[in-house]
């Protein structure tokens, strides 16, 4: 994923992130995620088209539809009042690609901490499909609270050192801190977010 993109995918996974946890109204995150979500379908579009065949760059903008679409099946949510399940049951199907990327950058790209992020990844749309798909309302503050963190420690903070030069440099240290947080870190907060109200009716991510 390019770098430019990656950060403004922090920044919709934080802004979504802080809605789920009910501090930012649903229909004010449409904007962004319309913006963010073409991003990320007018960009790997334009580099499949460009990329004369070569397999490298097709697979690696692949992934970007995955995004796009997710944050304007969100917008679209939030702006006709639909009822989430679909959406949750789209986020199950990218859960389950998100698990291949983290596989191909493990072992094709040589890129651990991305295959790290990847899972971070699979574990947030897993809990869209839980949350949305399944009706686990419980889920809604910790999966904001997931999405939110992720915002930073898989969008921003990577984007900003692809942007410095700086990833290859930290790339092992970066794979070991996104375990870190993502089993300790998650695993700690899980009990604390889910302990809210339940009963929320949640319709979009």
């Amino acid at each position: 994923m390019g770098a430019v993109g990656l950060l403004y995918v922090g920044a919709v996974l934080f802004l979504n992130g802080m809605m789920l946890m009910g501090f930012v109204d649903p229909r004010s995150v449409i904007p962004l995620n319309i913006f963010v979500g073409l991003l990320q379908v007018v960009t790997p579009t334009f580099l499949i088209f460009t990329a004369a065949g070569d397999e490298s760059i097709i697979l690696n903008a692949s992934g970007l539809y995955l995004f796009g679409f997710t944050y304007l099946y969100v917008a679209f949510n939030q702006w006709m009042g639909l009822d989430g399940t679909g959406l949750g049951y789209f986020s199950l199907f990218v859960a389950i690609c998100a698990l291949v990327y983290s596989f191909v950058n493990f072992v094709q790209l040589g890129d651990p901490a991305f295959g790290v992020i990847w899972l971070h990844w699979a574990l947030l749309w897993a809990l869209f499909f839980l949350l949305l798909g399944r009706g686990r309302e419980d889920l809604g503050r910790f999966t904001g609270a997931v999405a939110a963190t992720q915002g930073w420690i898989t969008g921003a903070i990577p984007a900003f050192l692809l942007l410095t030069g700086r990833w290859d440099d930290v790339n092992t240290v970066m794979a070991v801190l996104l375990v870190a947080i993502g089993v300790v870190g998650f695993g700690l907060l899980y009990p604390r977010m889910t302990r809210s109200a339940r009963g929320e009716v949640v319709v979009a991510v």
